[in-house]
């Protein structure tokens, strides 16, 4: 979720591992910026996850007071012990230099298990494959469930619901390559007025029917679950709904700061979407027949359009996150190896963070509109909500249990006792929404299986090819040892070869003395490497090492959360001693023509996979922004 950084950026002060902020300005300007951004997606739940729970829990088709007061009850505890226990007081502790987020934790809990990792990695695969289905499925239930307001006005505009859906779909997924800056500075007053307007139309029902307070003894939801059997454990996968968008709390903990975020929380979120439920309540307690849309049904009629415009404009925002959110999880999986290399677009100058991704914007569009045609109704599409959701809590859960036995130096038995409660809860919430399998929840679960076979695929692929290579490389000492005793002609000018292994010979290099038979005077071995940190210190951006008088050893480190930028990182190698002019530097790659071997470590099915998403990924020379014009590129064949 990169937009609200513009907000954040604008008073820059996150100052520590955990995201302080120094000055009271900077501090409301981030504590609005969340409110914008972070709940923009819990803050929308209001619209549906209340009718789907008494709905699911009506099965006879009467709402008893006993139900709405169950539901109730759970929807409160679980913003509690969820949201507010879990994620705000808890896992916003668990920081990775300041960043949050499932693959920002991945990275965290690897680094301190070491070589034994591997299961993390496989967590962390299956958490950022189920974001995906999250991305997609958010824009397509919210913006559907705010535009289904009209159909209150009147029943007439029921045929229009679907096309006014797919336009402001269409319109929201055309704006993202124009970048998100201007519009991120809306999103913060937008929303606070969006929860106002939840507490406020909610007050004048709960004066009606105070009982609704009652909901706040964990026991009615206790009760409830008693005496329901399987009907409660349906009713607990729609109540879940009213706490997806949790996970956004901990993504964006680097974007705002830790502060901000509990403050928004606690001291306006919880209070209004807390009111809004209990308004909801009350109003189905006093008309039942109130059930089949409470949310806009609490207002007055001459309200109902203005609400579904200000609900229209909250969805948007909700899916705006989201979206963005899966433009810094694809960058992220990129560095990290997990995908190939994709366009990335930098909408603005200033801050780092904003990023459109062309291809994965093409691919959202398309499955939301998918869905949105497929499902048509907010009610249907919401039996595939929360599957993706209730599986990435439960690896967030996983993972958190690693990092604060390993990183925060607690016994392990102590991690375990803090953690289980909550993976108990999540486990539970996974197991109600498994129950819609058929009813619609196939589609994330889908959506996310062929997310985990492609970066499962890529990161073996490129596992078995790196083997393979390194097989038949040179190690760089002794090419230069071969070099020094019989040296080819030279040229002038800095050559520079970019490989992922600095201490053997590139391909690049192997082939240009093949065909060329010539040598730089100056040859750079460049190596670019991703660290285990969301961002790395320009001090430690370049290690540079001599090999020799004509040859140089140079990495260069990106974090998982950068844009690799060649030239740029060079550059500070001139205080290093190197004098880089980026005129007089022709940059070598290899191009590899991967075909499919006869005997390799992974299926032909999976070989030919590989092969396809290795023809798909972008041009290095874009990706690490190297000019082209200095460029050369040698073509090899490799067997895989």
């Amino acid at each position: 979720m990169t937009s609200e950084r513009s907000i954040a950026a604008a008073e820059t002060t996150v100052a520590n591992g955990h995201g302080e902020t120094h000055s009271t300005a900077s501090f409301q300007a981030l504590m609005l910026g969340s409110i914008g951004v972070v709940y923009g997606d819990i803050g929308t739940s209001p619209l549906y996850a209340f009718r789907e729970a008494v709905t699911a829990a009506s099965v006879d088709g009467g709402v008893s007071q006993f139900a709405v007061l169950g539901v109730l009850s759970l929807i409160l505890w679980a913003l509690i012990v969820v949201v507010t226990l879990k994620y705000v007081i808890i896992l916003l502790r668990a920081d990775n230099n300041g960043e949050g987020g499932t693959l920002a934790l991945m990275a965290l809990a690897q680094r301190a298990l070491g070589p034994g990792g591997g299961a993390i990695i496989l967590l962390g695969i299956i958490s950022g494959a189920l974001f995906y289905g999250d991305a997609v499925i958010t824009p397509a239930l919210s913006v559907l469930s705010a535009i289904e307001g009209i159909k209150i006005v009147t029943a007439s505009l029921d045929p229009y619901v679907v096309p006014l859906t797919l336009i402001v779909l269409f319109l929201l997924f055309a704006v993202q390559s124009r970048g998100t800056a201007r519009v991120a500075a809306f999103f913060g007053p937008v929303m606070s007025v969006w929860f106002v307007i939840l507490a406020v139309g909610a007050v004048p029902h709960i004066a009606e029917h105070p009982q609704v307070f009652l909901a706040f003894n964990p026991m009615l939801a206790v009760s409830f679950l008693l005496h329901h059997g399987v009907i409660g454990l349906i009713t607990l996968g729609a109540v879940f709904l009213a706490v997806t968008g949790a996970e956004a709390l901990y993504a964006d903990l680097g974007h705002f700061g830790k502060r901000p975020i509990q403050t928004a929380w606690l001291g306006i979120v919880l209070p209004s979407l807390a009111l809004n439920y209990l308004g909801q309540g009350a109003l189905v307690i006093g008309d039942p027949k109130a059930i089949e849309n409470p949310f806009f049904l609490m207002f007055p009629d001459w309200a109902l359009v203005p609400m579904v415009i200000l609900a229209t404009v909250a969805t948007v925002i909700a899916s705006q996150a989201v979206i963005t959110g899966a433009y810094s999880l694809t960058q992220q999986a990129i560095q990290l190896g997990l995908l190939p290399r994709f366009e990335i677009r930098h909408t603005s100058e200033s801050h780092a963070g904003q990023i459109f991704i062309p291809r994965i914007n093409r691919l959202l569009l398309i499955a939301v509109v998918l869905l949105v045609v497929l499902f048509r109704s907010s009610s249907a599409l919401a039996s595939a909500y929360g599957i993706s959701v209730t599986g990435t809590m439960v690896v967030t859960a996983m993972m958190g249990f690693v990092v604060i036995w390993k990183v925060w130096k607690w016994p392990a038995a102590a991690a375990a006792a803090l953690i289980a409660p909550f993976l108990l809860i999540d486990l539970t919430f996974l197991a109600a929404n498994l129950l819609k399998v058929f009813e619609g929840g196939w589609v994330p679960l889908l959506l996310g299986g062929v997310v985990m076979l492609l970066m499962y695929t890529w990161r073996r692929g490129s596992k078995l090819l790196y083997e393979k290579t390194h097989k038949q490389e040179i190690p760089l000492p002794d090419l230069v040892a071969i070099l020094e005793k019989k040296p080819p002609l030279r040229v002038p000018g800095t050559a520079v070869f970019l490989t992922s292994n600095p201490h053997f010979a590139p391909t690049a290099l192997m082939h240009s003395l093949k065909h060329y038979k010539v040598l730089h005077e100056k040859n750079v071995i460049l190596s670019i490497e991703s660290a285990p940190t969301p961002r790395v210190d320009l001090g430690e951006r370049v290690r540079m090492e001599e090999v020799s008088p004509n040859f140089s050893r140079v990495i260069l480190r990106f974090g998982f959360m950068e844009s690799p930028n060649v030239p740029k990182a060079l550059a500070i190698a001139r205080k290093l001693g190197w004098q880089f002019d980026i005129m007089s530097t022709s940059f070598f790659l290899s191009r590899r023509a991967l075909k499919p071997a006869a005997h390799s470590g992974m299926p032909r099915w999976q070989d030919l996979l590989f092969i396809a998403l290795s023809r798909s990924a972008n041009d290095a020379t874009d990706y690490y922004q190297i000019p082209t014009g200095r460029v050369v590129e040698v073509g090899t064949q490799v067997t895989i």
